[in-house]
C-alpha cells in the first residue's frame, strides 16, 4: 500500500527544513504541490528532480482524487504548501480527509510553522492559545470576530498581510488598547523583524511606516485585566 506524506517546508530560510522532510522529498514517486512553481524551486536548491502536481485550495478536492489515483497505483506522494505545515491556514485538509478515506496511510513530516515559530518567542501566553489564522477582509467581519476572540481572554495569533496589517492593529487597539501584542514579520528571513507592545504603541509605530513589507504573524495576550477568563484558559 503507498502512502501520502505531509511535509513541512521553511516558512523562508531554507536552512530550516528537516533531513527527513528532504529523504521524503527524494524517495516519493510524485511531489503534490500548492503552488509548482514555487515548490520547484525548493526542490531545484537541493537537487531534487520530481514530477509535479498542483493541489491548491481551488482545486483541491478534484487533486485530491488524482492523488489517490496514483496512490492507487502504487505511487508514494508527498505534499507541501507553500511556506510552512500543510493545513495550518494552507490546503491539506481536504486532501488528508480524502485520502484516508480511501484507505492510504497519511503520514506527516513535522517541521517549520510561523504559528508555532512566534510562540516560540511570545513569552507567556497561558495554556491554551487559540490559532485563528487569517481573519476576513471585510472590515465588519473582522471587527465583530476580534471582539469574540479578545472577549475570551485567551492569547489567540492571527495571520496578516502587509497591506491590512495597520487596519487590523487599529481594530484591537480600539477593542482595547492597553493588551499586549507580539508582531513576527518577515520570520527567519533576512530581514526579520519581532516587535513587542501594547496595540496603540504599536499602532503608532506601524502607522508612521512609509513601507510596510513582508507577511505578519501576530500574537494577542491574553487579557490580564480579567484573571478568571485567563485562569478559564489556562486550567483547560
Amino acid at each position: 500500500m503507498s502512502d501520502l506524506y505531509i511535509v513541512a517546508t521553511p516558512i523562508g530560510n531554507l536552512g530550516d527544513i528537516t533531513f527527513r522532510a528532504l529523504e521524503t522529498l527524494k524517495s516519493v514517486d510524485v511531489v503534490a504541490a500548492e503552488d509548482t512553481r514555487h515548490t520547484l524551486q525548493l526542490l531545484t536548491h537541493f537537487e531534487i528532480r520530481k514530477p509535479l502536481v498542483s493541489c491548491r485550495s481551488q482545486n483541491e478536492e478534484d487533486a485530491a482524487k488524482k492523488i489517490i489515483s496514483m496512490l492507487d497505483e502504487g505511487k508514494n506522494v508527498a505534499f507541501a504548501s507553500d511556506a510552512g505545515t500543510p493545513g495550518v491556514s494552507d490546503p491539506g485538509a481536504i486532501l488528508v480527509k480524502m485520502t484516508r478515506e480511501a484507505g492510504h496511510t497519511v503520514i506527516p513530516i513535522p517541521g517549520a510553522s510561523a504559528f508555532a515559530t512566534l510562540l516560540s518567542v511570545a513569552g507567556p501566553g497561558g495554556k491554551t492559545v487559540i490559532f485563528e489564522g487569517f481573519l476576513s477582509p471585510k472590515p465588519g467581519r473582522r471587527r465583530s470576530r476580534l471582539r469574540e476572540l479578545m472577549a475570551t481572554g485567551c492569547a489567540f495569533v492571527i495571520y496578516e498581510s502587509p497591506y491590512r496589517i495597520v487596519k487590523l492593529l487599529a481594530d484591537i487597539a480600539d477593542i482595547e488598547s492597553e493588551r499586549h501584542v507580539v508582531i513576527g514579520r518577515e520570520m527567519t528571513k533576512l530581514h526579520e523583524e519581532i516587535v513587542e507592545g501594547s496595540a496603540g504603541q504599536l499602532l503608532e509605530d506601524f502607522s508612521s511606516r512609509s513601507k510596510i513589507l513582508g507577511e505578519f504573524a501576530v500574537f494577542v495576550s491574553g487579557n490580564v485585566k480579567n484573571a478568571q477568563l485567563v485562569e478559564d484558559c489556562t486550567d483547560k
